[in-house]
């Protein structure tokens, strides 16, 4: 972005399903970069990333977004696919992965996407940028995540970029930052984003003095469950027993249950690829041959054989989506020759993700004692994210706050419209360190 005036200021919120890049101008004004890909313009760049080589020892290329998908779904290439890599960025656990004869690092695989994002994003966005606004979460995904770890992973990632003056704002603060330029009087803001693996919090106390808005962040909190849980519940529940779950194989005289850990592999669509190689795969093999059942584990097999992840997941997403407008939705997913096909009641998916619902209270609760304030004294929530439309998700917020006081933005671009406006606010530093700020009125 050699032309980029230096009075743009970028804000990258970095998701685990999409990525979205928001210019500021100094005058306030914000746009989200648009991306160019199958004679559309969007401005939801999808978290992915697929490396592959024309052929053995060619060296391997990289493409990201949705040309990753493209890349992948063609399959015309030996590919290593990866998706939702944000949800390794804490781990401990995880220290390399294998990309045909090189070991990447988080880091490497997220330097490598961001330079995807870079390419596809015109001339308008790059990292040498002076002021860059990165968003994190509040808590990040994993059982024991280590946010120092993760810190030092997204810092040595931009840095290969040239970003290493790149400052780290809590997500729902930046949504904050950007639903703040609708207020009108002083009010204290509860702000949650939905993302794909995470949800955050965080209660911000806004007012207005001399012309000026001053934020005072209150409270953040975390947990590690969004959008992807909820597609895994209808998986668990409507897809895995198709495909052989709560089944049974034959084990010389005895009868024994498939095995469930075959099953996590449908966590997230993109897992399934890897059953591939990792051995899951041929042993689904061998237990199909002495099954009660084997049609099941030959569906299951199919779809792993013929790379169907995808397309089950977006079956599976649209009905949850569905769901959010319709008392019952008709679940279908055909391809390869497998038909699955089941009606899904809102009633009971929101059976499905009832202790998902009841944990993300617990952290809505958790937000406000950090903050040191009670519900009453919430006076508006801004919900953003896809999920945020989930009917059981809205149900929870009215029953705290009350209808009257639910407002939404866009589900994609709110963070990344507030990430960007952070770094034309004086001090914008405050927010990185947890202290107020103040930014011109109509910010």
């Amino acid at each position: 972005m050699s032309s980029a005036s230096p009075a743009v200021s970028i804000g990258i919120d970095f998701g685990t399903s999409n990525t979205v890049v928001a210019l500021a101008a100094d005058d306030r004004r914000v746009e989200a970069i648009r991306f160019d890909h199958g004679g559309q313009r969007r401005s939801v760049y999808v978290s992915a990333l697929c490396f592959w080589e024309d052929r053995p020892g060619a060296g391997a290329q990289a493409e990201g977004g949705p040309w990753a998908i493209e890349q992948f779904l063609e399959g015309r290439h030996v590919y290593r696919f990866l998706q939702s890599f944000k949800t390794f960025a804490a781990s401990s656990s995880f220290n390399t992965t294998q990309v045909f004869r090189q070991r990447f690092k988080f880091e490497d695989i997220l330097a490598a996407f961001l330079r995807t994002l870079a390419r596809h994003g015109g001339d308008r966005f790059g990292f040498e940028t002076s002021t860059i606004t990165v968003g994190r979460p509040v808590r990040f995904a994993g059982g024991n995540p280590d946010e120092a770890l993760a810190m030092q992973r997204y810092r040595a990632a931009f840095e290969r970029l040239g970003a290493g003056h790149a400052r780290y704002v809590y997500e729902p603060v930046g949504a904050a930052f950007s639903f703040a330029r609708r207020l009108e009087r002083d009010a204290t803001v509860l702000v949650a984003d939905f993302g794909g693996g995470t949800s955050d919090f965080s209660v911000m106390r806004f007012s207005r003095a001399g012309g000026s808005l001053r934020a005072e962040p209150l409270g953040h909190a975390g947990i590690g469950i969004a959008g992807d849980t909820f597609d895994y519940r209808i998986v668990d529940h409507v897809v895995s027993p198709r495909l052989g779950k709560g089944s049974s194989f034959r084990s010389f005289d005895k009868v024994l249950p498939i095995p469930s850990g075959h099953y996590t592999n449908l966590a997230r669509w993109h897992q399934l690829a890897m059953m591939k190689s990792n051995g899951d795969l041929r042993e689904l093999r061998e237990l199909a041959r002495t099954a009660l059942k084997p049609k099941l584990l030959e569906d299951f097999i199919t779809i792993v054989d013929l790379d169907l992840g995808f397309s089950l997941y977006r079956a599976v997403s649209d009905a949850k989506v569905a769901l959010s407008a319709q008392d019952e939705v008709d679940f279908r997913f055909k391809g390869g020759g497998v038909d699955i096909g089941a009606a899904i009641t809102r009633k009971n998916f929101e059976s499905w993700i009832a202790d998902d619902i009841a944990r993300l209270g617990a952290t809505v609760d958790k937000v406000l004692a950090e903050a040191g304030i009670t519900a009453r004294e919430i006076e508006k929530v801004f919900l953003t994210g896809g999920t945020s439309f989930v009917p059981a998700v809205r149900k929870l917020f009215a029953e705290r706050f009350g209808n009257e006081r639910l407002m939404s933005g866009d589900q994609f671009e709110s963070i990344a419209y507030g990430l960007a406006l952070i770094g034309h606010s004086p001090n914008p530093d405050r927010w990185t360190a947890g202290g107020g700020l103040e930014a011109k009125a109509g910010a």
